[in-house]
């Protein structure tokens, strides 16, 4: 990788930090393109003189992604949302990424979906994925699609929003209590990804699901969280019927689900049996317990403090 320049699409954001971070320290050049550059300045300190550069590209306006991709040796497509005109992103933005990687004649063109990501999926979220892994393989049949379970780092929205619960309420009640999940550590990811880049002969064309060591249900998972917190809240399971009534309120301001992620936990979160993973791209995956704990004791009563110091 060293002295290739690779085009990070959404590098600013939480996996895309650490892709960043991946390529730098084997010697590529990052070129980050994001909406607003500044929102990923922070990278700036982590490479070498002139080894990152920023470039403003909305998914949203294919014009702005000829310019980033203009030039590059690989494309990386991490541009992806929860929230928003999903089409316009996950389709349409995946298709014009594509097709600029092409039109570039680029070396290699990953692709960052999710595991559930299904065209026929009623999860506006999960559908637009998988119809832009078509878009994707319509314009750049070699591309590498790369599919996550649900990636946990210091800095996620999954692992963090379930401890600041846990650490605020006595009671926290477990939506959908059996749904099975198979966190993936964002530092896996991003080795998998510099692992296909490197490699386009081989990943070129292949489908990767992303998933951790650690397969467990949500109540497992709240549970895992609430002792390494050393915390001890009610974490009663709510029926489904009243999962479905909170979902329904997801449009308010403060909902804890939406109406859409209450679809995605119908099905469970977990690599699908015989599929490549993080083993064929050389990477052994991380367990939550391996890393988790240093950044959660923030959530504890008294903080890194409450952790006994032997002399």
């Amino acid at each position: 990788m060293k002295d290739r320049l690779v085009t990070l699409v959404g590098g600013g954001g939480f996996i895309g930090r650490y892709v960043a971070q991946a390529l730098l320290a084997a010697g590529a050049r990052v070129r980050v393109a994001e909406r607003d550059p500044r929102d990923a300045w922070f990278l700036k300190p982590l490479g070498g003189l002139g080894q990152t550069q920023f470039v403003a590209a909305d998914v949203t306006r294919p014009e702005t992604i000829a310019r980033a991709v203009a030039g590059a040796d690989m494309v990386v497509n991490l541009a992806g949302s929860f929230t928003g005109d999903l089409r316009r992103i996950h389709v349409d933005g995946a298709r014009s990424v594509a097709e600029a990687a092409a039109r570039s004649g680029v070396e290699a063109l990953v692709h960052v979906s999710a595991i559930g990501a299904d065209a026929d999926s009623p999860s506006v979220y999960a559908s637009t994925k998988g119809a832009g892994e078509v878009a994707v393989r319509a314009a750049f049949p070699n591309a590498t699609i790369v599919r996550p379970a649900t990636v946990f780092g210091r800095e996620d929205q999954f692992i963090n929003r379930f401890a600041g619960m846990i650490a605020r309420f006595p009671v926290v009640p477990v939506l959908r209590a059996r749904a099975r999940f198979q966190p993936v550590f964002v530092g896996d990811v991003a080795a998998a990804i510099v692992a296909a880049l490197g490699a386009p002969a081989r990943s070129g064309g292949h489908v990767y699901e992303l998933g951790g060591p650690d397969v467990l249900t949500m109540e497992e998972l709240h549970r895992w969280i609430a002792q390494a917190i050393g915390r001890d809240p009610a974490m009663p399971a709510l029926p489904d019927i009243a999962g479905r009534a909170i979902a329904a309120l997801g449009f308010l301001p403060g909902a804890p689900i939406t109406a859409d992620q209450w679809k995605l936990l119908q099905r469970d979160t977990v690599v699908a049996p015989g599929a490549e993973g993080l083993a064929a791209l050389g990477v052994t995956p991380t367990p939550l317990a391996a890393v988790a704990p240093g950044w959660l004791v923030r959530y504890r009563r008294a903080g890194r403090f409450a952790v006994a110091v032997k002399g």
